[in-house]
């Protein structure tokens, strides 16, 4: 088995790995041009593989393979969703983003309804994204944790200390520039991470892919669709829904996921790069929920009990049961996980910050006075570093459900305003009344957890991701009263 030592150094030389890159990528610009659109340079294939890094996360890697012991691969009906989903953003949402040449997507609120619009779209991605990103650093961070840190006796928050400082160090020079480059490196880590160890577990069970594929074929672990139990969160409907509108707003209405896209050289490109990404979701998650099916078939032939919480299976079995390279595999393949979703997220998170709350522009207008703008934008960096800290902290404390299903159920409540929002910018001509839309923003959700509670409580149905849907339709509804019924917007 690995020692503490060892995995350390292979950590830190997959950091240093990182400086270079970004140091390469971004030596010749680190101005806000580069930093918030990587000059309009990102080649769209290497955008597209830095974007399933970025989207699939630490949380994906440890929570993905616990889901099939509870839930089997009824996962993939969402993930089915999720294709459709992409090609909606391709074929509506870029084309708008490309045709008004937008730096943060937020900006067209603005300029469809209006400052106050413009504020409550960017601070509703704010709240989203800096909530879901710290919790997937965590998830590492944890793991790591007790893998590592913990035999050297280092506090959990040194860990995360460590870990920001890291994500700090190869981003607030070049942002999305260096980033789509790291983030290439980090998917193509992870995979190859996912790949050795699902190879491993089967040579060491002795099966081979005709063998493997018997097995899964008669185990119930590999349902895929529910079509009889329309209350159940796992029905196709809900499940299949759903996945087409989390990408959308998840991606398409997300600044972190968009600002890859719109670095791209050409709206043609960044479609090109939207549908293979889109494409490459479904065998990707396929090999996941493979990864949690050998696991629970090693278990269930080694007669080894499991952690009762799926986050926890892959890594409690990796360290115990099954060698040094399926352990190294499974450090590299979280972290590269982990550090391409948070990396990307701590620079959108700059970028909105910077462009739609301070209103410091791409390029400076008035070459008259002195620009502070690129200092503005460093500050801001680690202004949003040190409250991913402060908000791992608090989730290690307060955390006590999946990781995966906490951070879906956080954005079917936080980005669901900015599904109704969109919505209503684009398929309607109304203008809503400019101050009520921050309150109507916050009403949904809160409209839609009371909602939740009583069907729970009183008729036994529990909204699943299905939330997100309704809660986007309450805002939309809720701007449509605001325009007075049909007023024409000038």
């Amino acid at each position: 088995m690995m020692s503490s030592l060892s995995i350390l150094l292979i950590i830190i030389a997959y950091f240093l790995l990182l400086l270079l890159i970004s140091f390469i990528a971004g030596r010749k610009s680190t101005d806000n041009e580069a930093f918030f659109t990587g000059n309009k340079q990102s080649p769209w294939w290497i955008v597209s593989i830095g974007m399933i890094g970025a989207s699939v996360s630490g949380v994906s890697f440890v929570s993905v393979p616990g889901m099939v012991g509870n839930f089997q691969f009824t996962y993939m009906q969402t993930v089915l969703g999720f294709f459709f989903g992409y090609i909606v953003i391709a074929k509506v949402l870029l084309p708008l983003y490309y045709k008004l040449n937008l730096t943060s997507i937020y900006t067209y609120l603005g300029e469809r309804f209006g400052k106050y619009s413009y504020k409550t779209g960017a601070s509703f991605f704010l709240l989203s994204k800096t909530i879901g990103a710290a919790v997937r650093l965590y998830i590492v961070a944890l793991i790591l944790q007790t893998l590592v840190f913990d035999a050297w006796n280092i506090p959990f928050y040194l860990t995360v200390i460590i870990f920001l400082l890291t994500i700090w160090a190869y981003t607030f020079r070049s942002g999305i520039k260096s980033i789509v480059w790291t983030d290439t490196l980090q998917t193509i880590v992870m995979l190859v991470a996912l790949i050795v160890m699902i190879v491993e577990i089967t040579q060491s069970m002795g099966l081979d892919f005709k063998a493997l594929s018997r097995e899964m074929a008669n185990s119930s672990w590999t349902r895929v669709f529910v079509f009889d139990d329309w209350l159940s969160k796992q029905h196709f409907v809900k499940q299949f829904l759903s996945g087409v509108f989390i990408p959308i707003v998840m991606t398409g209405l997300d600044q972190d996921m968009m600002q890859k896209n719109l670095s791209c050289k050409s709206l043609p490109e960044a479609q090109k790069n939207m549908y293979w990404y889109g494409a490459a979701f479904i065998p990707v998650n396929l090999l996941f929920l493979t990864l949690g099916f050998l696991i629970l078939l090693f278990a269930s032939n080694q007669g080894i009990l499991l952690p009762a919480k799926g986050d926890e299976i892959l890594a409690y079995v990796a360290v115990n049961h099954l060698g040094s390279i399926v352990l190294l595999m499974f450090v590299l393949g979280i972290i590269a996980a982990a550090f391409s979703s948070a990396d990307s997220a701590l620079t959108a998170l700059t970028t909105s910050f910077t462009v739609d709350i301070l209103g410091i522009k791409v390029k400076k207008d008035d070459d008259s006075r002195p620009d502070n703008s690129k200092k503005i934008r460093m500050m801001v960096h680690v202004g949003i570093t040190l409250l991913f800290l402060l908000v791992i902290l608090v989730f290690n404390k307060l955390n006590n459900t999946s990781v995966i299903d906490a951070i879906y159920i956080i954005v079917s409540y936080t980005y669901g305003p900015l599904l109704g929002m969109f919505s209503f910018g684009l398929f309607t001509k109304l203008k809503p009344v400019e101050w009520t839309v921050p309150f109507i923003a916050v009403l949904s959700p809160l409209l839609c957890f009371g909602l939740n509670v009583l069907t729970t409580r009183y008729l036994g149905y529990q909204f699943g991701y299905e939330l997100l849907l309704l809660n986007g339709g309450l805002t939309f509804l809720g701007l449509f009263i605001s325009s007075k019924y049909g007023n024409k917007n000038s």
